[in-house]
C-alpha cells in the first residue's frame, strides 16, 4: 500500500504546530476588523440633452459607382463607326449588368442613356512557336446614347 500513500496528504507532516500564547496576548495580537471602504457614486450630470456633432453623411452619387462597372471605353474602327448612329462601345467588368452600366454612364458622362447591348467576348487560343497561350476573353457593352447628345470617349 505504500504506492497509494504517495497520493495521500500528509496531515500530521505539513501541519505546524501554533506556538503557545497566553489567553490575555491573544487578544492583543488580534487584528482589528477591517473597515469596508465605499466608493463613491460619480456625479451625474443634470439632466440636459447635449446634442453632439454629427458629421452629415454625404449622399452618395451614381459616378463615384462608375469604377465599378466600366473598365474602358473599347475603341477600334467598327467603334468609331457605331458613334454616327449615338452608339458608343465599353470594355465593362464581368458581373456588371445592365442597369449598373446605363447608371454608370448617364453619371460619368451626363447624358440620357436610351439602350444597353452585352456581348461577352470568349477568350482565344494563341501560339508563339512551341508555346501556347490563351488571350483573355472580356465583356463588352454597347451604349445607345439619346438623339443630339454626344459623349467625347477621346479628348482632342
Amino acid at each position: 500500500m505504500s504506492l497509494f500513500d504517495v497520493f495521500k496528504k500528509k496531515s500530521t507532516e505539513e501541519k505546524k504546530p501554533e506556538p503557545k500564547v497566553e489567553q490575555g496576548a491573544k487578544k492583543a495580537i488580534k487584528k482589528a476588523p477591517k473597515k469596508k471602504i465605499e466608493k463613491a457614486a460619480p456625479k451625474k450630470a443634470p439632466k440636459e440633452k447635449i446634442e453632439k456633432a454629427v458629421p452629415k453623411k454625404k449622399p452618395i452619387l451614381k459616378a463615384s459607382k462608375a469604377w465599378q462597372s466600366l473598365v474602358a471605353p473599347h475603341v477600334t474602327e467598327k467603334a468609331t463607326v457605331l458613334t454616327s448612329k449615338n452608339q458608343y462601345v465599353f470594355k465593362v467588368f464581368t458581373r456588371t449588368n445592365k442597369v449598373q452600366i446605363k447608371e454608370a454612364v448617364e453619371s460619368l458622362y451626363n447624358v440620357k442613356v436610351e439602350g444597353v447591348k452585352v456581348l461577352n467576348v470568349k477568350p482565344k487560343k494563341r501560339r508563339l512557336g512551341r508555346t501556347k497561350g490563351v488571350k483573355p476573353g472580356y465583356k463588352k457593352a454597347i451604349v445607345t446614347v439619346k438623339k443630339g447628345q454626344e459623349i467625347e470617349i477621346l479628348p482632342r
